[in-house]
């Protein structure tokens, strides 16, 4: 396949999702407008999670749009307690539940206190409250799970793998561990970090790797 093929692929991987500077607010409103008929409400920092959310449940065999499950990018952490406010008191039986990133923690929980969702003062309240952490991010957890040889198949399949050599070869970046080389050239581009937020799901789901905030996000709803 050449690389124009590959690159079409990729366009066509984005297919229903926004990038650009006013994304994040239009994919927000647009989930939060389907929250009134929710049976769950998912709350993650921004689409490329939305992505490899709802990723997840398809390659587990899910329909989260028929299960009534909504995921909710709702632009980073620091909105968790707005974006709670804002729903205002949920339904009975609405599960609530989310991912966040660990430098985020403290933000996340001050956030749920904040709009009475719980009063969670450990890790361990959070994922009671179907809250679960990344220990860096979302991409640093996939690139574990799928390991930097598949990820870097995965660049070479997508026309990315040279892009990433130019990165490695960067004074700042040279000899660096790899899995931090790939995370800063995956999160170097929207359009990028939402195309391999699918790849990168799909490719653990195969290997039966999925990150374990994902497998748990997924068993919480």
């Amino acid at each position: 396949m050449d690389e124009a093929s590959r690159r079409e692929l990729a366009r066509r991987a984005l297919d229903g999702y926004l990038s650009g500077p006013g994304a994040p607010a239009v994919a927000t409103d647009h989930a939060l407008a389907k929250v009134h008929d929710a049976a769950a409400v998912v709350l993650v920092e921004g689409i490329s999670d939305q992505i490899a959310v709802e990723t997840a449940a398809a390659g587990r065999g899910r329909d989260l749009g028929a299960e009534r499950v909504v995921v909710v990018p709702i632009g980073g952490a620091h909105a968790t307690g707005r974006v709670l406010a804002g729903l205002g008191p949920l339904g009975a039986g609405v599960r609530l539940a989310g991912l966040y990133d660990r430098r985020e923690e403290e933000i996340v929980r001050r956030g749920l206190v904040s709009a009475g969702a719980g009063s969670p003062r450990t890790r361990a309240d959070l994922e009671r409250l179907g809250f679960h952490v990344c220990v860096d991010d979302l991409e640093d957890e996939l690139i574990r799970a799928v390991g930097v040889a598949e990820v870097e198949a995965l660049l070479d399949a997508q026309g990315d793998l040279g892009s990433l050599r130019s990165l490695q070869g960067q004074p700042a970046w040279r000899g660096r561990e790899p899995e931090a080389q790939l995370r800063r050239f995956l999160g170097s581009g929207s359009r990028r970090k939402l195309r391999y937020a699918r790849l990168l799901v799909e490719a653990a789901v195969g290997r039966d790797t999925l990150p374990r905030p994902l497998d748990a996000l997924l068993a919480t709803v």
